[in-house]
Parts: C-alpha cells; sequence; structure tokens
C-alpha cells in the first residue's frame, strides 16, 4: 500500500504535494513533433524559438497603455492611430502583426465596447493574453444584446443618451479601445498617463483610472 504523504513533510520542510503530470494530449504531442522537426530540418533554431517565447511573455496591457498616452499628448499621433492602428502602433516599435488593429477613441457622447462572438480574437500582440472572461459565452453573447447592462456589472454606469458602439473582433481584424482622457491628467507626463490606462478601459469594459485614485 503507497505510504500516504498528507500530513507529513518533505526532507525540505514543506509539506508533499501531489503531482500534477498528466500524459501529454493530441495538440501538446503535435507541438513537440513539429517544434522537432523544424529544428532537424534547420528551419529554425531552440535559441530562436526560445527568443520568440520571450517575446510573446513580455506582450501586455503596458504596451497598449504606451500607445493610449501617446494619442492622449499627441493628436497628430491620435489622428494616424485613428486612421490606421497597425502603422500607428509600428511607428512605436510594436507590431501587432498581420491582423488589421483598429482603434476607437471613447466620446464623451460614445462609448466603444470590444467582443469576440465567435471565440476569443484579440490584440494580444499589444495587450497580451486576454482575460479568462473575454473569452466566456455570457460576455460573448450578453455584451452584443444587453451591453449597458454588462457594463454596470463591470463597474461602470453611463448616462442614458450615451451611445454604446459594440465591435465584433474576428480572425484577421481586432480593435483596442483609446479611453477619454480623465480630467485632472493636464500636467501629467506621458510615461505617468500611461498608469492610468488599464486593461479593461482598453476593452471598453472600464474607464482609464483618475490621477489621484
Amino acid at each position: 500500500m503507497p505510504h500516504d504523504h498528507h500530513d507529513h513533510l518533505s526532507p525540505s520542510g514543506h509539506p508533499y504535494r501531489q503531482d500534477d503530470d498528466t500524459p501529454l494530449s493530441y495538440w501538446q504531442s503535435m507541438e513537440i513533433a513539429v517544434r522537432e522537426l523544424l529544428v532537424e530540418k534547420n528551419i529554425t533554431t531552440l535559441e530562436e524559438i526560445s527568443t520568440q517565447i520571450d517575446k510573446m511573455d513580455a506582450r501586455g496591457p503596458a504596451l497598449g497603455a504606451a500607445v493610449v498616452a501617446r494619442a492622449w499628448v499627441d493628436p497628430a499621433f491620435k489622428s494616424r492611430l485613428l486612421k490606421d492602428g497597425s502603422a500607428a502602433s509600428g511607428e512605436m516599435g510594436f507590431d501587432v502583426g498581420p491582423m488589421h488593429l483598429i482603434a476607437l477613441e471613447n466620446t464623451a457622447d460614445t462609448h466603444n465596447i470590444v467582443v469576440c462572438t465567435l471565440c476569443s480574437c484579440y490584440p494580444r500582440n499589444l495587450l497580451g493574453l486576454p482575460p479568462d472572461w473575454y473569452k466566456s459565452r455570457a460576455y460573448r453573447s450578453r455584451t452584443v444584446k444587453e451591453p449597458r447592462k454588462v457594463l454596470s456589472e463591470f463597474g461602470v454606469n453611463l448616462p442614458n443618451d450615451t451611445q454604446i458602439r459594440v465591435h465584433d473582433s474576428t480572425a484577421d481584424m481586432r480593435y483596442v479601445v483609446i479611453p477619454a482622457r480623465p480630467s485632472g491628467s493636464e500636467d501629467l507626463s506621458e510615461e505617468d498617463l500611461a498608469k492610468l490606462v488599464t486593461r479593461d478601459s482598453m476593452i471598453g469594459t472600464g474607464l482609464a483610472m483618475m490621477p489621484n485614485a
């Protein structure tokens, strides 16, 4: 009978933890096979793969926040961003890949919110991984039907006369919201402004933080 370590400590003094190793899934096995074949055929190297993984891990909302902050302080840049989000992001060194990035500006009378009704299309190169709720069936379906109620559940309560526009992402077209610049931020630097931009505000389920928050 196997010894039960449940109430015992390991030699290091920490409680024993049950292993969570599980058999590889079909897709995990395929990834390993394809990766090893690419290396064997000299199409790529393990170092190049590792570098790309590091780049992907470094992507997060801070990149999008930097773009928003630049748009707040530079009207010419904001104009280019609204015209071609991919190209304008590229000016700052952010490669959004082959997808077409569309920037949406929130104004005093219009609020934009982004969803992917099909799956979880999201500007990962600029915002990192999408939150779990963005991929949920509830968010994907309800945001289209009752966006104002969904926003209120995120704590965003807009005036009744504010127009809410819902934008549906696709495999080759993604959106990023430029939230309204908060009042009282006129004297902040571009770097400090970026700290006010949250991930949710660039999806449309949140607002930019106030400077004194």
